[in-house]
């Protein structure tokens, strides 16, 4: 009887073939991952993923038009549905995406970027136009929303995009790390919840609470 591992239905092998990539890229690093550690994580012969992909870094790119760009499908749905004010779409949007990559092995990514984007310029180019640019764009549109209902102040919107997306990033690039500026046991909702009054409320005092004071 044959192993059930080398009896699933090739549809599914270039899906499995990715995700033990990933998993793969994250806790090695693209450089030190070979294509034979990728065939044994997935389960499958050392030449089944030629079968599929030309090599290693057409697997990298495959991962991130497999799995990673259709996370930004429902940072869209929710742009889309959301009936609420500006500022708890914000709330809800950052949330989402600390949901979708933050808790995932898809927080690995930027540091994948940093790591390998110059050596792979091609990859770099994919992760700018077809993710970065696209979630910024779903950041600016909140932004203008929120300025066209009197909600927000934005006195410079592009900045803003790269302010409100640094803590986010900086916290993926942290929990894979060996240096890490954050606490020990970072604590996502309260560190999401943190930036998000400080994004909404700065740290001045308003009038209002000075006189509570």
């Amino acid at each position: 009887m044959l192993c059930k591992r080398w009896t699933r239905r090739k549809e599914a092998r270039p899906q499995e073939i990715l995700e033990a990539a990933l998993g793969l890229f994250v806790s090695k690093g693209f450089a030190a991952t070979k294509m034979t550690d990728i065939a044994k994580a997935a389960g499958v012969t050392s030449g089944t993923p030629y079968i599929y992909f030309a090599g290693k870094e057409e697997i990298f790119e495959a991962v991130m038009r497999e799995i990673l760009l259709p996370q930004l499908t429902i940072g869209h749905e929710l742009l889309a549905s959301f009936q609420g004010n500006s500022a708890d779409l914000l709330k809800a949007m950052l949330k989402t995406w600390w949901q979708a990559m933050g808790e995932s092995q898809l927080s690995a990514f930027p540091k994948l970027m940093i790591a390998e984007g110059s050596n792979f310029p091609q990859i770099a180019k994919i992760y700018q136009e077809e993710f970065v640019t696209p979630g910024n764009k779903i950041l600016r549109h909140i932004l203008e929303r929120g300025m066209a209902s009197g909600e927000f102040k934005v006195p410079d919107i592009d900045y803003a995009i790269e302010v409100i997306s640094s803590p986010i990033i900086v916290a993926m690039l942290m929990k894979h790390s060996l240096i890490n500026c954050l606490p020990d046991t970072l604590e996502p909702e309260r560190f999401l919840n943190t930036t998000i009054d400080l994004l909404l409320n700065g740290l001045l005092a308003s009038p209002k609470d000075q006189a509570h004071e």
